[in-house]
């Protein structure tokens, strides 16, 4: 049995745990969780997204992306509203003060990326290794759902 040390599944873990705390000091004085500035990363600047394509985006269920979009309308950094082609449809869309926000991440960026002591060729290998490997995970988590298991 492989120790602790020796777990890739473990070692993503701990990465994971350190960067995203290496984003707290630097989103708080934003009001900001981890979370909550993904979502204003990936909202584009002026158009909408419909809930279903931020939780594409996001690679999040709609169980946990809904609860975070509510704390996020009310306050007050974007617009939830139905979609007049579609109403099943939810589009979200930055406000005033979600764009003004995005403003301040070239700067949490930048610090995140110096702290992490990896240069660009490193950090562009990867994050091409960990979208491989995500693919490939949940190809393979689409095989087990198809066969049942």
């Amino acid at each position: 049995m492989r120790t602790l040390d020796q777990m890739l599944c473990f070692d993503l873990y701990a990465a994971s745990r350190a960067v995203t705390a290496l984003y707290r000091p630097l989103l708080e004085p934003l009001g900001l969780t981890y979370p909550q500035y993904l979502v204003l990363v990936t909202m584009p600047e002026q158009e909408a997204l419909s809930v279903k394509q931020l939780a594409a985006l996001l690679q999040l269920d709609h169980g946990t992306l809904s609860p975070l979009l509510r704390r996020m309308e009310q306050a007050g950094q974007l617009t939830r509203t139905r979609s007049s082609a579609d109403e099943r449809v939810v589009e979200v869309r930055l406000s005033a003060d979600g764009r003004r926000l995005r403003h301040e991440f070239e700067r949490v960026q930048c610090e995140v990326e110096e702290s992490l002591g990896l240069g660009d060729a490193d950090l562009g290998e990867l994050r091409r290794t960990l979208q491989r490997m995500t693919g490939q995970v949940r190809a393979r988590l689409g095989d087990l759902e198809v066969s049942g298991r």
